[in-house]
C-alpha cells in the first residue's frame, strides 16, 4: 500500500510542477485520515491537464460559435452535446431538462440624448460592460428608436426621505398621459416590469426610469424587466439626470435600443451515477453557460470542466451514497436552469438530495481561494446556510489546511446555482475565486497577485479565453472538488443528515437582485 501511494505522489508531483505548484502541495490519503489509499488514488486521478483538455474544447466550441457560449445559441448547445457525451462515455445515465426562458441581448450600443432644449447626449453603459454610464438599457428591453417629449408619470420632487415612490405603478398614473410621448417614471414600490407594461398599454413609444433619490439609491439604475414581452425600449438613469428632465417643460428626448428579446428554449445536463444509495444523493453542480460578450472560459467552463473530469473518474466506480452532477443553462440571466430544476423537483426527490456543491468559477487570474461561508462564522451578508452547510465549508477548510494553502470565507449572497437549494433547505457549499470585484491588500499577501485589482479582470467579457486561467488556482481547486466528491460518495455520514430542512428567509429578497446586480424594482 505504501508503494502504491508512492506512485501517486510521484505522478501527481510532475502534474504540480507541470503548473508551478510547489512538491509540498502535494495531497496524499496519509494527510487526511479519513480518506483511505484507494479512494485517494481515485483523487489522484483528477488532474489539472485533463480539466484544461476540457477547457480547451470549450474554447474551441466558442470559437465556431461567434465566440459564445451562452444559452439560447448554438454555442451552448455544443458544450451541452459535448459534455453529455463525455459523460455517457464514462458510464453515467444522463438526462437533457429541457426548459424555456427569456433570451436576451444588446446587439450594440444603446443612445440616450436630449434633443431640445439644451442639447446633451448622455453615456451609455456598453454593452457586457461593467462600467456603469450616465443611463443603461434594461434587460429584456424591447427595441426601437424614437424621439418625444418626455412626460414624467406620479413623480416625487423631491423625494420623500424614505423609499416609497410608486410612480407609473398603478394604470391610473397614466390618466392623461399623451400616446407617443417617452414615459419617465421614478423608482419605487412595484417592479421595473409593472411600471414598463403600465406604460407600454398607455401608449408610450418609450420608458425611462430614474433612481429614486435617496441615499444609495442616486446612480444610474441598472434594471431587469421580469421577461420578454415589452416591446418598447426601457433604459434606466440617474436620480440628477431624471429629476433634471422631469423638472425642464417640453423635453424633447431620443431613445434607441438595440436588443434581442424573446422565449428561447435551452437544456440543463443531469447525470446519475448507476451507484450507490438512491435515497441518499450527493450533487455537484456547475452553469454551463457563458455570457453573449465571450466564450466564458473561467466563467464557466472552469467549474464545469472540473466536475466533468470527476465524473469520468467516478462513472465506473461503486460508491456507497448516488452522485448525481449538473451542468445547468441560463445561470446568467438569473439562475435559471438551476431554479426550473429544483422548482420541478417533488417533496421526495427533493428529500434524497442531501447536499449540493456549487463550482462557479474556479481559476480567476487573480485569484482569491474563497469557500462559501455555511456556517455564517465571517458575519457577512446572508445568514448561514441550512443545517450541514457548515460541515461541508469545514472539510474544504480542512483539504487546504492540508496543504499548507490560505483561504478566506465567501457569502452565500445568491449570485450562483447554490441559491435555489439553499432556499428549500438543501446544505449546500462550494468554491470561488472571485469575479469583478477587488482583491484587498491581505489577499495580495496570502494569496499572490495584483491588490486593487479585479479578481478576474475578464469577466464577462470577450477576452474571459483560455489564456484567462489560473493554472495554480485551477490545480488546487480540482483537488479540492474530487476531494469532496469522493469524501461525500462514500461517507457513512454526510452533512446535516436529520436535520430538518429549513429555507434560508431572503429568498425573496435575493430575487429582486441577479447575480450581476441587476435589480428588479
Amino acid at each position: 500500500m505504501r508503494t502504491k501511494l508512492r506512485r501517486n505522489a510521484i505522478r501527481l508531483a510532475a502534474v504540480t510542477t507541470a503548473f508551478g505548484l510547489p512538491l509540498a502541495l502535494i495531497p496524499s490519503a496519509q494527510a487526511d485520515p479519513g480518506v483511505s489509499a484507494v479512494q485517494s488514488q481515485l483523487i489522484n486521478s483528477v488532474t489539472a491537464p485533463l480539466v484544461k483538455n476540457h477547457l480547451k474544447a470549450l474554447q474551441n466550441i466558442a470559437n465556431a460559435n461567434n465566440g459564445t457560449r451562452a444559452a439560447g445559441t448554438k454555442g451552448h448547445d455544443a458544450s451541452r452535446d459535448y459534455v453529455a457525451g463525455k459523460l455517457r462515455k464514462a458510464g453515467w445515465n444522463v438526462t437533457i431538462q429541457p426548459f424555456e426562458f427569456g433570451y436576451f441581448t444588446e446587439n450594440s450600443t444603446a443612445s440616450l440624448a436630449r434633443i431640445s432644449p439644451n442639447p446633451r447626449t448622455y453615456v451609455p453603459t456598453e454593452p457586457g460592460s461593467s462600467t456603469l454610464g450616465e443611463f443603461a438599457t434594461m434587460t429584456y428591453s424591447g427595441s426601437g428608436d424614437v424621439t418625444g417629449t418626455v412626460q414624467a408619470v406620479d413623480v416625487s420632487l423631491p423625494p420623500p426621505p424614505a423609499p416609497g415612490s410608486t410612480s407609473g405603478c398603478e394604470a391610473a398614473d397614466f390618466a392623461g398621459f399623451t400616446r407617443g410621448n417617452i414615459a419617465l417614471v421614478q423608482r419605487g414600490t412595484c417592479s421595473f416590469e409593472d411600471k414598463a407594461r403600465n406604460a407600454l398599454n398607455a401608449g408610450a413609444a418609450a420608458v425611462i426610469v430614474f433612481n429614486e433619490g435617496q441615499p444609495g439609491r442616486t446612480d444610474t439604475v441598472l434594471g431587469r424587466l421580469g421577461g420578454p414581452g415589452v416591446n418598447i425600449p426601457v433604459v434606466g438613469t440617474s436620480f440628477a439626470i431624471g429629476s433634471d428632465l422631469a423638472s425642464t417643460p417640453n423635453t424633447v428626448v431620443r431613445v434607441k435600443t438595440d436588443t434581442t428579446s424573446e422565449t428561447r428554449l435551452t437544456h440543463n445536463v443531469i447525470a446519475d451515477s448507476r451507484w450507490g444509495d438512491p435515497n441518499k444523493v450527493v450533487m455537484l453542480g456547475a452553469h454551463l453557460d457563458s455570457v453573449d460578450a465571450g466564450p466564458g472560459i473561467n466563467d464557466n467552463g472552469s467549474g464545469s470542466a472540473a466536475d466533468l473530469t470527476v465524473a469520468e473518474a467516478l462513472g465506473r466506480i461503486p460508491t456507497v451514497n448516488r452522485l448525481r452532477f449538473a451542468w445547468w443553462s441560463a445561470e446568467e440571466l438569473g439562475l435559471l436552469g438551476s431554479q426550473h430544476y429544483v422548482d420541478t423537483l417533488t417533496d421526495a426527490q427533493r428529500s434524497k438530495i442531501k447536499l449540493y456543491l456549487n463550482f462557479d468559477m474556479v481559476a480567476s487570474p487573480n485569484y482569491a481561494l474563497k469557500i462559501y461561508d455555511g456556517d455564517d462564522s465571517d458575519q457577512t451578508g446572508a445568514p448561514a446556510g441550512p443545517a450541514g452547510s457548515a460541515e461541508i465549508e469545514k472539510l474544504f477548510e480542512k483539504y487546504f489546511d492540508t496543504l499548507r494553502q490560505p483561504h478566506n470565507g465567501t457569502d452565500f449572497d445568491g449570485r450562483s446555482d447554490y441559491g435555489p437549494f439553499i432556499a428549500v433547505g438543501i446544505p449546500s457549499g462550494g468554491l470561488f475565486t472571485g469575479a469583478e470585484g477587488i482583491k484587498t491588500a491581505e489577499e495580495a499577501r496570502l494569496f499572490g497577485g495584483t491588490a486593487g485589482k479585479p479578481y478576474d479582470g475578464c469577466y464577462h467579457q470577450a477576452c474571459d479565453t483560455i489564456a484567462n486561467i489560473n493554472d495554480k488556482a485551477l490545480a488546487l481547486n480540482t483537488g479540492a472538488i474530487a476531494t469532496a466528491a469522493v469524501v461525500y460518495a462514500f461517507s457513512g455520514k454526510l452533512p446535516g443528515s436529520g436535520a430538518p430542512a429549513a429555507a434560508v428567509p431572503q429568498k425573496k429578497a435575493l430575487a429582486d437582485v441577479d447575480h450581476d446586480g441587476r435589480v428588479s424594482r
